[in-house]
């Protein structure tokens, strides 16, 4: 499995490992070839694919290469070649009745600099509100996660600020808040801005023995004790939350950015 592009490859393998999602009986070894911005470069790919169609199965390709020049090399290789921007970017020119720019890098680069500022912004922010590490303008988050620990709050603030530039703290939730049945203090101000994530016992509890193993804090039954006051503390105040347990984060942060109607 080939994924080639002009630029840094993201996209190819995005689209290209969604699609692959529908064959879930296979096994494939992925390979990435970033930044082709020549026609020596894509011809030397071609040999590379070449050579492995010639010594096993035939591979398959996926191009995001958006340079016509290059795509046009690439599609002479001996893989299955499927060119993912090719054919949408002529119907875009039709539609809109005006030539593409024809040059990569615009999808993930700097390109949009006022939308990467927000972005750097939004990572900064979550790395200094990770953990309820700091209770620093809080008044600037658009959203504040709340969960029992290891339930999937910082690999979703982060992908939400690194993707979608959404300034975005996250608390844990502790003995004395399910004691008390009410958020932490700091938060009460904001419990509009508040969203909380819960999961299933044993999967928190697997994920914790991971991090401290034969530990009460592993163990089902507090796992099971933290999550069932954590879902009555959210309903209590009315705060909408998710089941994180079987879902990636992409899709935690589609719900929260749908629920909570946050857009940039």
């Amino acid at each position: 499995m080939f994924f080639l592009s002009d630029s840094t490859g993201i996209t190819a393998e995005t689209l290209g490992n969604t699609l692959l999602t529908q064959f879930p009986g296979h096994r494939f070894e992925r390979r990435t070839i970033p930044f082709i911005t020549t026609v020596e470069e894509a011809a030397r790919v071609v040999q590379a694919i070449d050579a492995v169609a010639a010594a096993g199965p035939r591979p398959i390709v996926f191009s995001t290469a958006v340079n016509r020049d290059i795509r046009a090399i690439l599609s002479q290789s001996s893989g299955h070649f499927m060119d993912l921007f090719g054919a949408h970017i002529a119907e875009l020119e039709d539609a809109l009745q005006a030539p593409a720019s024809g040059e990569p890098g615009k999808a993930h680069g700097v390109g949009d600099a006022i939308r990467y500022q927000l972005r750097m912004t939004a990572v900064e922010y979550a790395i200094e509100h990770d953990d309820g590490q700091s209770i620093r303008a809080l008044e600037r988050a658009e959203l504040i996660l709340i969960a029992p620990s290891r339930c999937g709050k910082t690999p979703t603030a982060m992908y939400l600020a690194l993707q979608h530039g959404i300034l975005a703290a996250n608390f844990p939730l502790i003995e004395e808040d399910f004691a008390r049945r009410s958020l932490p203090d700091p938060l009460r101000p904001f419990i509009h801005k508040c969203f909380g994530l819960t999961s299933l016992p044993v999967r928190l509890s697997q994920i914790r023995q991971e991090r401290r193993p034969d530990t009460t804090y592993a163990s089902l039954a507090q796992c099971s004790y933290e999550l069932r006051n954590a879902e009555e503390m959210y309903e209590s105040n009315q705060v909408p939350y998710v089941n994180s347990a079987s879902m990636s984060v992409e899709e935690i942060s589609a719900t929260i950015l749908q629920r909570m109607q946050l857009h940039h």
